[in-house]
């Protein structure tokens, strides 16, 4: 009798009085003790209610189980495919939506549905990879907001894939400490080159100036973001290096100048197809004709084996497995190498010497920047 006079009331009653009414429903239903036949008419009344056109009253509903798993479920679906200010609201709270369910609100529904689902007090990896796949920048900006969001990390390839380019995300992503190096340096990779095309674009630099200062500053920017990586994440920057078509001859000369040994078999391992610690053991054997054999493999201009070469054979002199592991000693390292290529007669002097006498620039310049920090930093 109750539920059919409430019924008749909502009929004539103001919008303001009917959303009370369903929040209050829902609450009684959801916290009151109530005979199963009683119970019954309340849930009637509030699946009848989802009809009712004032957006208020559906909001009220809407608000009052959104937090509950002991909501009715076909109410959450059908609130979840509401209006978007409805919608969001059930997406964003509602613990009885299933990771199929997110999904498709996800696939289906507008940004701001999506925004509130990357909200989501937990967010499955599921959920997380569908919101990296389809959704809008804001969404995937709230997902890397969330501390209780599980992103794999395809799921985070993705979304530098499609959204690198966005300020605010692209800074999200690099103030990660989780974030892969090979992640890292696509978003930097992208970054510079947007700098490049606003160079290009305001007439401050001719195209084929600003081309060569962003890669040689992307160069710099991987080997020195490989040093800093863990090692296991090497062989995933080396893949996404080669993919992109950034791993050159003259960044691979650079990583040897510089000390980045494990860059450098990682990338000729890759390159070749052979094992990297068959690589290492090639490098370390001094045998020339061996190591013009696998550059020659892994299709390197033959006018940079003397590089190479004269790398191999300083790198062999340095005691201790990881002697060339710290960028500050790269100048002492660039220094020997820039001696013994200077040497050899059959060297092309005007371009790889060049390009030696370059990364020596870089490399001392790095170690007085170190070295003076250190010196501030002790005083």
């Amino acid at each position: 009798m109750i539920v059919e006079r409430i019924l008749q009331w909502m009929q004539s009653a103001p919008v303001s009085r009917r959303a009370e009414a369903a929040h209050a429903l829902a609450r009684a239903y959801l916290y009151s003790p109530l005979a199963d036949e009683e119970r019954d008419g309340v849930e009637a009344t509030m699946t009848v209610l989802l009809d009712d056109p004032a957006p208020d009253v559906r909001l009220a509903l809407a608000d009052a189980i959104a937090d509950s798993d002991k909501a009715p479920h076909h109410l959450v679906l059908a609130l979840a495919a509401d209006q978007v200010q409805v919608a969001a609201l059930v997406a964003e709270r509602s613990p009885l939506l299933l990771d199929a369910e997110l999904v498709d609100l996800v696939g289906t529904r507008e940004p701001a549905v999506q925004i509130a689902v990357a909200r989501r007090p937990v967010v499955s990896r599921a959920v997380a990879a569908a919101l990296s796949e389809v959704a809008e920048p804001e969404a995937c900006v709230e997902l890397l907001c969330n501390p209780g969001a599980r992103i794999a990390r395809f799921s985070l390839d993705r979304i530098v894939e499609r959204h690198g380019g966005h300020p605010e995300l692209r800074d999200l992503l690099l103030s990660r400490a989780d974030l892969p190096v090979e992640i890292r340096q696509a978003l930097v990779s992208r970054l510079a080159f947007a700098l490049r095309d606003w160079a290009v674009d305001g007439l401050w630099l001719a195209p084929e100036r600003a081309e060569a200062v962003t890669r040689d500053a992307c160069e710099r920017m991987t080997i020195a973001m490989s040093f800093e990586a863990p090692a296991d994440e090497i062989p995933a920057l080396v893949e996404r290096l080669i993919a992109a078509d950034e791993l050159t001859p003259a960044l691979l000369i650079r990583a040897v100048a510089c000390g980045q040994q494990l860059f450098f078999e990682t990338a000729l391992a890759s390159l070749t197809g052979v094992p990297r610690e068959r690589v290492g053991a090639l490098l370390r054997s001094g045998r020339t004709a061996s190591l013009h054999a696998l550059l020659a493999k892994a299709r390197l201009p033959e006018r940079t084996f003397a590089a190479f070469e004269a790398a191999a054979d300083v790198l062999r002199t340095i005691e201790g497995d990881d002697a060339g592991s710290d960028y500050r000693r790269a100048t002492h390292l660039i220094d020997a190498i820039l001696s013994r290529f200077d040497a050899r007669p059959d060297r092309e002097l005007d371009q790889i010497l060049a390009l030696l006498r370059r990364f020596a620039t870089d490399a001392k310049r790095a170690a007085a920047r170190d070295y003076i920090a250190a010196m501030v930093q002790a005083a």
